[in-house]
Protein backbone atom coordinates (compact mmCIF):
# COMPACT_ATOMS: atom_id res chain seq x y z
CA UNK A 1 0.00 0.00 0.00
CA UNK A 2 0.51 3.57 -0.77
CA UNK A 3 -0.54 7.19 -0.30
CA UNK A 4 0.52 9.62 -3.16
CA UNK A 5 -0.95 13.01 -2.59
CA UNK A 6 -2.38 15.11 -5.78
CA UNK A 7 -3.56 18.85 -6.13
CA UNK A 8 -7.13 18.95 -5.74
CA UNK A 9 -7.77 20.39 -8.61
CA UNK A 10 -6.22 17.41 -10.78
CA UNK A 11 -8.24 14.56 -8.46
CA UNK A 12 -11.25 14.98 -11.32
CA UNK A 13 -8.93 14.15 -14.31
CA UNK A 14 -7.37 11.27 -12.46
CA UNK A 15 -11.14 10.03 -11.75
CA UNK A 16 -11.94 10.45 -15.11
CA UNK A 17 -15.27 10.70 -16.57
CA UNK A 18 -17.84 7.91 -15.13
CA UNK A 19 -14.35 6.41 -13.13
CA UNK A 20 -13.00 5.62 -16.64
CA UNK A 21 -9.61 6.86 -15.74
CA UNK A 22 -9.57 5.38 -12.01
CA UNK A 23 -10.45 1.85 -14.11
CA UNK A 24 -8.37 1.88 -16.64
CA UNK A 25 -5.21 2.84 -14.46
CA UNK A 26 -6.28 -0.09 -11.66
CA UNK A 27 -6.64 -2.15 -14.55
CA UNK A 28 -3.63 -2.02 -16.02
CA UNK A 29 -1.67 -2.16 -12.86
CA UNK A 30 -3.58 -4.50 -11.19
CA UNK A 31 -4.18 -2.41 -8.46
CA UNK A 32 -7.23 -0.69 -6.33
CA UNK A 33 -7.20 3.38 -6.48
CA UNK A 34 -9.23 4.87 -3.01
CA UNK A 35 -8.89 8.79 -4.06
CA UNK A 36 -10.75 11.26 -1.75
CA UNK A 37 -11.50 15.36 -2.65
CA UNK A 38 -8.35 16.18 -1.08
CA UNK A 39 -6.21 14.72 -3.17
CA UNK A 40 -4.84 11.52 -0.95
CA UNK A 41 -4.73 8.41 -3.05
CA UNK A 42 -4.35 5.26 -1.39
CA UNK A 43 -3.13 2.73 -3.92
CA UNK A 44 -3.62 -1.06 -3.09
CA UNK A 45 -1.81 -4.18 -4.34
CA UNK A 46 1.65 -5.81 -4.94
CA UNK A 47 4.44 -3.61 -4.51
CA UNK A 48 5.26 -3.64 -7.92
CA UNK A 49 2.08 -2.91 -10.07
CA UNK A 50 2.00 -0.31 -6.36
CA UNK A 51 5.23 1.39 -7.75
CA UNK A 52 3.90 1.79 -11.65
CA UNK A 53 0.37 2.93 -10.17
CA UNK A 54 2.12 5.41 -8.26
CA UNK A 55 4.20 6.89 -11.45
CA UNK A 56 1.11 7.08 -13.44
CA UNK A 57 -0.67 8.92 -10.36
CA UNK A 58 2.32 11.46 -9.58
CA UNK A 59 2.11 12.35 -13.71
CA UNK A 60 -1.66 12.87 -13.69
CA UNK A 61 -1.11 14.95 -10.17
CA UNK A 62 1.75 17.39 -12.52
CA UNK A 63 -1.00 18.23 -14.99
CA UNK A 64 -0.39 15.01 -17.62
CA UNK A 65 -2.96 13.74 -19.56
CA UNK A 66 -3.68 10.23 -18.27
CA UNK A 67 -2.88 8.93 -21.58
CA UNK A 68 0.61 10.09 -21.54
CA UNK A 69 0.53 9.25 -17.59
CA UNK A 70 -0.34 5.41 -18.81
CA UNK A 71 3.26 5.79 -21.10
CA UNK A 72 5.07 5.21 -18.08
CA UNK A 73 3.87 1.72 -17.87
CA UNK A 74 6.43 0.55 -20.56
CA UNK A 75 9.21 -0.16 -19.03
CA UNK A 76 11.46 1.80 -21.29
CA UNK A 77 9.69 5.44 -20.39
CA UNK A 78 11.04 7.03 -17.11
CA UNK A 79 9.63 10.36 -15.49
CA UNK A 80 11.78 13.25 -13.88
CA UNK A 81 10.91 15.73 -11.62
CA UNK A 82 12.00 19.00 -11.10
CA UNK A 83 11.68 21.55 -8.38
CA UNK A 84 12.18 24.86 -10.27
CA UNK A 85 12.21 26.12 -6.62
CA UNK A 86 15.53 24.52 -6.30
CA UNK A 87 16.87 26.44 -9.15
CA UNK A 88 15.51 30.10 -7.83
CA UNK A 89 15.27 30.27 -3.58
CA UNK A 90 12.55 31.84 -2.70
CA UNK A 91 12.54 34.72 -5.09
CA UNK A 92 8.94 34.75 -6.29
CA UNK A 93 10.01 37.77 -9.08
CA UNK A 94 12.73 35.16 -10.04
CA UNK A 95 10.89 31.45 -10.07
CA UNK A 96 8.28 33.77 -11.71
CA UNK A 97 11.18 35.12 -14.38
CA UNK A 98 12.15 31.20 -14.66
CA UNK A 99 9.35 29.83 -15.29
CA UNK A 100 8.12 32.04 -17.84
CA UNK A 101 11.62 31.55 -19.47
CA UNK A 102 10.88 27.21 -19.59
CA UNK A 103 7.38 27.86 -21.23
CA UNK A 104 8.39 30.85 -23.76
CA UNK A 105 5.98 32.50 -25.46
CA UNK A 106 2.91 30.93 -26.41
CA UNK A 107 4.74 27.73 -25.00
CA UNK A 108 7.39 27.69 -27.46
CA UNK A 109 10.28 26.89 -25.70
CA UNK A 110 8.46 23.60 -24.08
CA UNK A 111 7.22 22.49 -27.22
CA UNK A 112 10.81 23.01 -28.93
CA UNK A 113 12.49 20.70 -26.17
CA UNK A 114 9.58 18.39 -26.53
CA UNK A 115 10.10 18.22 -29.83
CA UNK A 116 13.76 18.00 -29.98
CA UNK A 117 13.76 15.00 -27.38
CA UNK A 118 10.91 13.21 -28.36
CA UNK A 119 9.35 13.56 -24.75
CA UNK A 120 6.24 14.86 -23.14
CA UNK A 121 7.04 18.48 -20.82
CA UNK A 122 4.31 19.88 -18.16
CA UNK A 123 5.40 22.75 -16.17
CA UNK A 124 2.75 22.50 -13.41
CA UNK A 125 3.17 24.21 -10.13
CA UNK A 126 6.22 24.37 -8.49
CA UNK A 127 7.86 21.51 -10.91
CA UNK A 128 8.94 20.63 -14.45
CA UNK A 129 7.79 17.04 -15.12
CA UNK A 130 8.90 15.38 -18.38
CA UNK A 131 8.17 11.77 -19.64
CA UNK A 132 9.51 9.95 -22.55
CA UNK A 133 12.00 7.26 -23.04
CA UNK A 134 15.27 6.95 -20.63
CA UNK A 135 17.68 8.31 -22.52
CA UNK A 136 15.58 11.36 -24.26
CA UNK A 137 14.32 12.29 -20.73
CA UNK A 138 17.95 11.93 -19.58
CA UNK A 139 18.41 14.42 -22.26
CA UNK A 140 16.06 17.37 -21.70
CA UNK A 141 15.90 17.47 -18.39
CA UNK A 142 19.92 18.55 -18.18
CA UNK A 143 18.98 20.86 -21.04
CA UNK A 144 16.40 21.77 -19.25
CA UNK A 145 18.51 22.67 -16.04
CA UNK A 146 20.16 24.54 -18.64
CA UNK A 147 17.85 27.28 -18.75
CA UNK A 148 17.02 26.70 -15.26
CA UNK A 149 20.47 28.44 -14.24
CA UNK A 150 20.18 31.42 -16.72
CA UNK A 151 21.94 30.07 -19.77
CA UNK A 152 20.41 31.21 -23.51
CA UNK A 153 17.39 29.01 -24.66
CA UNK A 154 20.33 28.62 -27.97
CA UNK A 155 22.55 27.44 -25.57
CA UNK A 156 20.46 24.67 -24.52
CA UNK A 157 19.12 23.41 -27.57
CA UNK A 158 22.68 23.50 -28.83
CA UNK A 159 23.33 20.93 -25.83
CA UNK A 160 20.19 19.19 -26.82
CA UNK A 161 20.87 19.20 -30.13
CA UNK A 162 24.05 17.60 -30.23
CA UNK A 163 23.10 14.94 -27.40
CA UNK A 164 20.65 13.62 -29.63
CA UNK A 165 22.55 13.30 -32.61
CA UNK A 166 24.87 11.26 -30.50
CA UNK A 167 21.85 9.02 -29.37
CA UNK A 168 21.19 8.64 -32.16
CA UNK A 169 24.80 7.22 -33.85
CA UNK A 170 25.29 4.97 -30.80
CA UNK A 171 21.77 3.21 -32.18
Amino acid sequence: MEIVKIPKERVAVLIGKKGETKRLIEKNTRTKLTVDKEGNVVINGESIDVFEANSVVKAIGRGFNPVIALTLLNEENNMEIINIKDFTGKSEKKFHRIKSRLIGTNGKARKVIEKMTDTEVSIYGKTITIIGHLENVSIAKRGTEILLRGAPHGNAYKYIEREMKKLKEDF
